[in-house]
């Protein structure tokens, strides 16, 4: 946080406590000390109000929330350091310190096990998906299914490969998939024909006719084969999808592909290495391994 607002809060935060403290000082002034059967004057239903003095427990409570402020604010860091010296950062190293001291050794334990071995056990697996919530969620959705853009990890389909050494490489190292921009290399008719080819090689009826579609396999073949194969069948070393299995990431449609292939997608999955790391890592390959392979886990 910047100085100004650093200096405006503390000016803020005093400047509260200096009202509170006048208000109550001139409220106590003008009561009257002792209580009287006279009223305020105020009427509610036929309920009056008696003018009569603030209990004295309500005014000590009150004087006792304003100490209690003073001295969370001389103590821990309300408008500076704090005479405690806590800081939040401090508080999350230790508790992540405590947890490590607790957990490292189930996880070093499940570490020395192989993905595959992991499948058989259901508390470790358990532990994988709940990193899994906690970090993965947020893009691949709790059920692990994806989204737009964000590949579903429950099915047999794997950009870049769907053995257990390759999801854990995905984990810790993070992918990086570049699909280039034709638009301007091709122009729009070959995007347009290109478009309708890839999605027919899905068994996708496009409405094109031969002629489109032989004029989009020949743009397809001097553009796109050299990553995504002759037959359309993608290349795991490169993270270049195949489009005849009717797994599309960005849509089927026939704008949402020319999209693609006029401006091009980039995709980015973040290493987990040195935020998870590796142990932890382990276990949500296990998991998402899993996804994909319940009939041998269970």
């Amino acid at each position: 946080m910047s100085s100004f607002w650093s200096g405006w809060i503390f000016i803020l935060t005093f400047a509260c406590l200096a009202l509170v403290v006048g208000l109550l000082i001139a409220t106590t002034k003008t009561q009257r000390k002792q209580t009287t059967s006279e009223t305020t004057g105020h009427n509610y239903d036929g309920i009056e109000e008696y003018d009569n003095p603030m209990p004295q427990w309500w005014l000590w409570l009150f004087i006792a929330t304003l100490v209690f402020t003073l001295g969370y604010l001389i103590l821990f860091p309300g408008v500076w350091k704090g005479a405690l010296g806590w800081t939040q950062i401090n508080q999350l190293e230790a508790e992540t310190a405590k947890h490590t001291r607790q957990y490292a050794p189930l996880f070093q334990q499940y570490a020395a096990q192989s993905i595959e071995e992991l499948q058989g056990n259901p508390k470790a697996l358990k532990m994988g998906q709940r990193i899994f919530l906690n970090n993965c969620a947020l893009c691949h959705g709790s059920d692990a299914r994806g989204a737009f853009g964000f590949p579903n990890l429950a099915d047999d389909d794997w950009l870049w490969g769907g053995t257990p050494a390759d999801i854990k490489h995905s984990l810790l190292e993070g992918r990086r998939g570049q699909m280039p921009a034709w638009g301007a290399v091709i122009g729009e008719s070959g995007v347009r024909n290109v478009a309708a080819y890839a999605r027919s090689l899905s068994g996708i009826d496009t409405g094109f006719s031969d002629t489109d579609l032989t004029k989009g396999k020949k743009v397809f073949e001097t553009t796109c084969a050299a990553c995504h194969g002759s037959e359309g069948k993608g290349n795991k070393l490169l993270g270049a999808p195949d489009l005849t299995n009717g797994v599309w990431l960005y849509g089927s449609s026939q704008a949402q592909v020319m999209y693609t292939i006029r401006n091009g997608r980039n995709g980015v999955m973040p290493p987990w290495k040195d935020i998870l790391g590796e142990e932890k890592v382990h276990l949500v390959s296990a998991y998402v391994y899993s996804l994909s392979h319940k009939k041998n886990s269970q």
